[in-house]
């Protein structure tokens, strides 16, 4: 079925392999906010020796609100993630809502995310399988937040018999009531159980959903992340901003940039004790 270890550009997601961070700010608000933070993650990636997939979206589509800022469009957009990718040299992603975007975007984009809201239109995943294996890329699916992870094998298959089985799940939260959302780190296992690797969404899953804009609570984001990576997730996406307060989309879930790179040493190290002790208690 789906391949595991998955290849993104230069990078290796997967069991048993360093964790692959997907990072970058909520939605393309300039072409100097894009380049100032891919410059940084760039440079944590080399300082580091980390593997960091760069994302943001030229379209927030599904916003609440029909006020909301939801970014330049597919054009521009994809200009824009075009240079990251150029003069930075990481791989970049972003978000498809529309099967007309998934061919121009997979030309760009070594990952092309499928939301979670949309996760189940097999026309949009079709369009981006079909893409995405024309290209050589890979495809990125949020979990909805309505969905039991096991369900998650039938996105899987449908990648598959649209012909790319480069798949990578992600986990951000499932709704609890009104206006949470609740992680089962259960979905994790449960997810790599049918083949391919597992990305938790450490900042969406504090959202708050509901009223005009979504809030959200950043200071939990460490929390979260390092439980998933205890329970062994083989990547993690960090939305993240030199100043959220002031950012058009999103901003109370993101992390500020100037803590993201202690926030990654940590959790690089929780991924080397989880290996030894998945390694341990399977010598034994």
């Amino acid at each position: 079925m789906s391949n595991n270890p998955v290849q993104v550009g230069p990078w290796k997601c997967g069991r048993g392999l360093p964790l692959m961070f997907i990072a970058g700010p909520c939605v393309i608000e300039s072409e100097d906010l894009v380049m100032q933070v891919a410059h940084q993650l760039a440079k944590i990636a080399a300082d580091k020796g980390v593997q960091i997939v760069f994302k943001s979206s030229f379209d927030k589509a599904n916003r609440t609100s029909v006020d909301s800022f939801r970014g330049p469009g597919l054009e521009r957009g994809l200009e824009i993630l075009a240079k990251v990718r150029e003069v930075t040299h990481l791989p970049v992603t972003t978000d498809v809502h529309e099967t007309s975007q998934a061919e121009p975007a997979a030309k760009v984009c070594q990952i092309l995310q499928i939301p979670a809201f949309l996760a189940r239109q097999t026309d949009l995943v079709e369009a981006v399988a079909t893409a995405t294996a024309r290209h050589g890329g890979t495809i990125n699916v949020k979990k909805p937040q309505f969905i039991a992870p096991e369900d998650m094998v039938h996105v899987v298959k449908k990648c598959d018999a649209f012909g790319n089985p480069n798949v990578l799940l992600t986990e951000r939260g499932t709704m609890f009531g009104y206006g949470r959302l609740i992680n089962d780190f259960r979905c994790i296992p449960l997810m790599q159980s049918f083949g391919p690797p597992v990305i938790f969404d450490a900042t969406h899953s504090v959202q708050l959903p509901g009223g005009a804009t979504t809030g959200g609570r950043r200071e939990l984001v460490p929390f979260l992340a390092r439980a998933a990576v205890a329970c062994g997730c083989d990547g993690v996406f960090f939305e993240t901003h030199p100043n959220p307060d002031k950012a058009l989309s999103d901003g109370p879930n993101m992390v500020p940039l100037a803590e993201l790179p202690r926030l990654i040493d940590q959790l690089t190290k929780l991924r080397s004790l989880a290996q030894e002790f998945e390694a341990t208690n399977s010598a034994s």
